[in-house]
């Protein structure tokens, strides 16, 4: 399990099904076998070094994620998962990418801080609230704006501090790009044991 709260911005080394991933951080406490958020993917570190790890994407992950879409010099939100006993400064998020969004703008507001808006497909929407938790790219954010876009989207809005601007790939993202979308998944559970009532 992950809390969404970005540790490090590693680099891909090389990209593929096998994809080796440079930090440094992250890597403090991390033995082969361990699982680490890449984009807000969970994947298992194997071949770890001082300098980085490598890790293996199924086809699943390639179809569901942006990882594929990811080349040699990428850069990548990485976090440790949570521990016992640890503080949960974001919230439950279990690096099972439910979709990509499609990334629009990142415009500035005062005081250093941005508002991002993305495309969510539809079928992600109604596990969106206003002032609910979404997962970007393994962010943890608030969503502050939700409306429809026409036919099988939504759109919504985050704000973004800038510390999150500073500390993670967003700085980063082009318009059109594909942004990994985790949902809250406790509205999921609800939603399964309402439909079997």
């Amino acid at each position: 399990m992950f809390t969404g709260i970005i540790e490090e911005v590693g680099r891909v080394a090389a990209a593929g099904t096998r994809m080796r991933i440079e930090c440094r951080l992250v890597l403090a406490d991390i033995k082969e076998g361990a699982s680490i958020a890449v984009n807000g993917v969970c994947l298992t570190a194997v071949g770890v070094d001082p300098n980085g790890f490598w890790c293996d994407l199924s086809p699943e992950t390639l179809a569901r994620t942006n990882l594929g879409a990811l080349h040699e010099g990428s850069l990548v939100n990485l976090e440790r998962p949570a521990a016992v006993g640890d503080r949960l400064s974001g919230h439950i998020v279990q690096g099972h990418v439910d979709g990509t969004a499609e990334f629009l703008a990142l415009a500035p507001l005062a005081d250093g801080n941005w508002w991002l808006t993305v495309r969510i497909p539809r079928d992600l929407d109604r596990y969106l609230i206003l002032k609910g938790s979404v997962t970007l790219d393994d962010v943890s954010l608030t969503i502050a704006s939700l409306d429809h876009g026409g036919i099988g989207v939504a759109i919504i809005g985050v704000a973004i501090i800038p510390h999150t601007y500073e500390n993670t790939v967003m700085r980063e993202y082009r318009p059109g790009a594909a942004v990994n979308v985790e949902v809250d998944v406790i509205g999921k559970y609800v939603e399964k044991l309402l439909g079997t009532r």
